[in-house]
């Protein structure tokens, strides 16, 4: 914080989940919020319990799944006069199956979310960051990063190309007062699971939101460039990144699977 003012956030995806105890810790930690997803009483209900940290939240939905809505997005930031000192890129789908028989509009929406809107995003508000030289940007990739993901090909091929990405544009801003932060969670407990299709498969859940959040917020506060949570999730990763193709891609399938 700087003169008194609190710092403002905004943080995408925010209605659930991780994009919600991410509004958490940053409340907590002295921010107003700019709460953004498509359901809005959940974020509502959010605003008000973050009130209580002295926040002053706005929510303003987004469908970023639409073609030009981030940059509506940013419009209805600059139309009322908010400077987004940090940037949190939550927000992300899934899709479970094999890839020619997915759903079109599924990918396409994937593709929009996870890459599009959130490359569009962090191109709009990162210049006024870099003019201040000050600002924190926050990528949500996923230990599906690190290799890739039959049953989830379109997934893990788009948090491929967050880290990816996320760890070039940090070194790229080096000097500037601006960091970018790739958080990549394992599997977490939050609605994504269900409304990836993914209820049954055999991966599971292994950490909560609340978690995943306190330690991708401490990261993206210290400037660490890539924070991957939990050991397990860290040596899967690397075993995804080092291991031959020939066996991470079954282990990968049969994780994909149903139980």
């Amino acid at each position: 914080m700087t003169d008194g003012v609190r710092p403002l956030a905004l943080v995408t995806g925010a209605s659930s989940g991780i994009g919600a105890d991410l509004a958490r810790e940053l409340a907590k930690d002295g921010h107003d919020l700019v709460l953004s997803a498509r359901t809005v009483p959940p974020m509502q209900a959010l605003a008000a319990e973050l009130e209580a940290y002295g926040a002053n939240c706005i929510v303003i939905p987004a469908d970023l799944a639409r073609p030009g809505a981030a940059a509506e997005l940013v419009g209805a930031l600059e139309s009322r006069g908010l400077q987004i000192d940090v940037l949190v890129n939550n927000a992300g789908l899934g899709g479970v199956g094999r890839f020619e028989q997915m759903d079109t509009q599924r990918i396409g929406d994937m593709l929009m979310v996870n890459a599009v809107a959130l490359t569009e995003l962090t191109r709009l508000l990162l210049p006024g960051m870099v003019a201040r030289r000050r600002g924190r940007a926050l990528l949500v990739a996923s230990t599906a990063s690190f290799q890739p993901g039959p049953r989830m090909a379109v997934y893990f091929a788009t948090k491929a190309y967050v880290l990816s990405l996320g760890e070039a544009l940090a070194y790229e801003l080096r000097g500037t007062g601006v960091t970018v932060t790739t958080l990549c969670p394992g599997a977490t407990a939050t609605n994504f699971f269900r409304a990836a299709g993914a209820n049954e498969i055999a991966l599971q859940p292994s950490m909560s939101a609340s978690e995943v959040a306190r330690i991708g917020y401490r990261a993206l506060m210290a400037g660490r460039r890539v924070v991957i949570t939990g050991i397990l999730n860290r040596i899967l990763a690397f075993g995804g990144r080092l291991a031959p193709r020939s066996l991470t891609l079954p282990v990968t399938a049969a994780l994909m699977s149903r139980r």
